[in-house]
């Protein structure tokens, strides 16, 4: 743990050190004052770090000592949206450096001083451009995406069914209480049959977040709400956050399923625990698709509430119709939306495997950065569908 953490340190200051270098040989002013620029470097750099580290050793003795709770939201906000300008300067700088070679051997510039300004202010443009979409888009709140999935077998008396998934809310440093309600009153409108929680609901313990997470208690459905873990739900002890959905009203998942009785026809629901706990035998958190199908009537539809996609291949050989995840968030906001593709294979959207439907919602919250550049924030209104 400490190996990947130093890892992560280094690699995010040789990103800002990049940076740092690309505003201090095309900015005279920051040449001129280059200690107060990689001053200022350093702080923004320790400001990155700040939010991380802060949430589990400093920012709760603060909420606890000095009842402080305004003054975290605005260091974890400022930090993690630190993170995000980071990760838009560094691409930024490196598009106009390859214009800018390209340019100058095209045909040099007359004044070359003048041609690094323009360079800069293109730069600062489209990093303060970028930036205020992003933040816009992530306060804004989820949009309703519609998808209908045609399921072989599917009986005729489910065709029509309702289910609404949320996933990867991430109630925590920069979400709350009333971006949970919004959500919910967003699904409750929808008049679902059914509710499907699929993982990162959290970033903080049950002590700090019920209170935001409390909305959830007001999800209504025709055949009620489910909930499996996520890996963030593990960072801050899913066994207590699987107590807690509980006590809000949702059905657990853990490696189990249940019977879906609609209109006199039945079709199965099941739900796994986090991809990342897959092997662990012995555990009841381990991850196991053909665990959660034992004692299961056969030649029933399946259909399986899995936090990451990773899972398809399991579930496949499972025999599962369909299933539903999250975890990708489709890549959050550009730059990152277009690198997913080369990490998971499924990563938004309806996908197809072999017979099986992977359907993988885009994130109803955000995690760290408060950035949804180009990568709107969703509830997916999934409906059934017999193939006549």
């Amino acid at each position: 743990m400490l190996t990947r953490i130093t890892i992560v340190i280094g690699l995010l200051a040789l990103l800002n050190l990049y940076a740092a270098s690309r505003i201090i040989t095309r900015w005279a002013w920051a040449g001129e004052h280059l200690l107060f620029t990689c001053l200022l470097f350093f702080c923004f750099f320790a400001l990155q770090l700040l939010a991380p580290f802060g949430d589990r050793l400093i920012f709760p003795r603060l909420k606890k000592a000095y009842d402080a709770e305004a003054l975290v939201f605005v260091l974890d906000w400022t930090s993690y949206l630190a993170f995000g300008i980071l990760s838009f300067l560094v691409v930024y700088a490196l598009a106009t450096d390859v214009v800018s070679m390209i340019w100058k051997w095209i045909a040099a510039p007359a004044n070359l001083v003048d041609f690094d300004r323009r360079a800069l202010l293109t730069l600062g443009i489209l990093t303060i451009g970028t930036t205020i979409i992003g933040i816009r888009q992530a306060f804004v709140g989820p949009s309703v995406r519609k998808v209908e999935i045609p399921l072989n077998n599917l009986p005729a008396e489910f065709d029509g069914f309702k289910i609404v998934q949320i996933s990867d809310l991430h109630v925590g440093p920069t979400i709350g209480h009333d971006y949970t309600q919004n959500v919910v009153n967003i699904a409750n409108d929808l008049k679902p049959d059914l509710i499907a929680l699929t993982g990162d609901f959290v970033d903080g313990t049950v002590e700090d977040l019920m209170g935001d997470l409390a909305p959830i208690r007001q999800l209504c459905a025709t055949h009620g709400s489910f909930f499996v873990t996520g890996n963030h739900e593990y960072y801050w002890n899913a066994t207590a956050w699987m107590a807690a959905f509980r006590t809000l009203g949702a059905d657990v998942l853990a490696n189990e399923h249940r019977l879906i009785k609609h209109n006199g026809a039945d079709i199965l629901l099941a739900g796994i625990t986090d991809y990342s706990m897959r092997g662990r035998g012995g555990s009841v958190h381990a991850s196991d698709p053909v665990k959660a199908l034992e004692g299961a009537p056969p030649n029933l539809v399946k259909i399986l509430l899995a936090h990451q996609p990773a899972s398809y291949q399991a579930a496949h050989e499972a025999g599962f119709d369909l299933q539903l995840s999250g975890h990708t968030h489709a890549g959050q906001y550009f730059p990152f939306n277009f690198f997913i593709r080369f990490f998971q294979r499924f990563y938004k959207g309806l996908n197809r495997y072999e017979g099986m439907w992977i359907y993988v919602n885009s994130g109803t919250g955000y995690w760290g950065p408060p950035l949804r550049t180009g990568v709107p924030s969703e509830i997916t209104l999934i409906t059934l569908r017999t193939i006549k």
